[in-house]
């Protein structure tokens, strides 16, 4: 996509909103971030689910619900997947489906993944495209029929991680960017963190999550700069947490951890444990009581929407 047809894409976005599902790039071409040409194109695996590899050209898949049952709430949603591809329709478009059915507005967020050789630096991508997902939710808040104050963010498995990484890292975006939309905050309003990958420092990290982000041999700083439960503050958003207590691929003590640091600083959070699960649930459809999860989510955002 040239500027051209960016501009044209953003242009169309001020006079149209009710197109009820919009593909957006995230940044103007030739104006990506932390990004080099490379001789690698994007791969989509479809078979049961799909799964997108290496990502070139992030983007947000926009959804709106009908303008009557909207409740003026935007979560982008970031699919799973270890930081080498993107659950994208387990734990992406069927999420934001049923967060439409709620009357939230959905946004999935393709983002680069760190494997890509098209990288410069392969763990500033992931946080930078959320980082402007956010903004651009923020930027539209209006059309979309999204109050500016209640945007979040949520997460599976990485996409938890990525998610806990924008909740702790966020920035107040920056007053004299000639881009409008790098004038917003990045800072979400809230988080849901379904079985979270959190740390990068300790046994119950999930090591392909850590090698794919930050390499097998970071540095201290590096892994403690992302083991999320250490960067906690008072400023990290209110957080609804989701985990299996007989997950085996990330330790229900991420969760657990992560929750901890919320309390030690007064950030409003509730988590749910559940039994049996093991990892990537989804959305848990037919799986018993499991599937309430997406009930005990509802009532909280509601909660907070108050």
């Amino acid at each position: 996509m040239n500027k051209i047809r960016f501009f044209i894409v953003c242009l169309l976005l001020q006079f149209s909103t009710n197109a009820q599902q919009m593909i957006i790039p995230l940044w103007p071409a030739g104006n990506v971030p932390n990004y080099q040409q490379v001789n690698e194109v994007e791969k989509r695996d479809t078979g049961s689910t799909i799964h997108i590899r290496n990502v070139q050209e992030p983007d947000i898949a926009v959804f709106l619900p009908a303008k009557r049952n909207a409740n003026g709430m935007a979560v982008v949603v970031c699919p799973g997947g270890g930081y080498s591809n993107l659950s994208y329709d387990w734990e992406g478009l069927d999420v934001a489906k049923w967060l439409n059915s709620k009357g939230f507005a959905a946004v999935v967020l393709k983002y680069r993944l760190p494997n890509s050789k098209s990288n410069v630096v392969p763990h500033l991508s992931p946080l930078s495209d959320a980082k402007r997902a956010l903004r651009m939710v923020r930027a539209n808040a209006a059309r979309w029929n999204v109050k500016v104050d209640k945007i979040g963010i949520m997460g599976f498995s990485a996409g938890g991680h990525l998610a806990s990484t924008l909740g702790t890292h966020f920035d107040a975006g920056n007053a004299s960017a000639a881009d409008s939309v790098e004038r917003y905050t990045s800072r979400p309003d809230f988080m849901v963190l379904v079985y979270p990958v959190i740390s990068m420092s300790k046994s119950i990290m999930h090591a392909g999550s850590k090698t794919n982000l930050i390499g097998s041999n970071p540095t201290a700083e590096l892994a403690k700069e992302y083991s999320n439960e250490l960067q906690v503050t008072k400023q990290t958003p209110p957080t609804f947490l989701i985990h299996a207590t007989d997950d085996k691929t990330v330790p229900v003590e991420n969760s657990l951890l992560f929750f901890q640091a919320l309390k030690d600083n007064a950030v409003p959070a509730e988590m749910h444990i559940y039994p049996k699960g093991g990892h990537g649930f989804g959305l848990a459809l037919g799986r018993g009581y499991l599937e309430t999860w997406t009930d005990r989510c509802t009532d909280w955002l509601k909660e907070i929407n108050k």
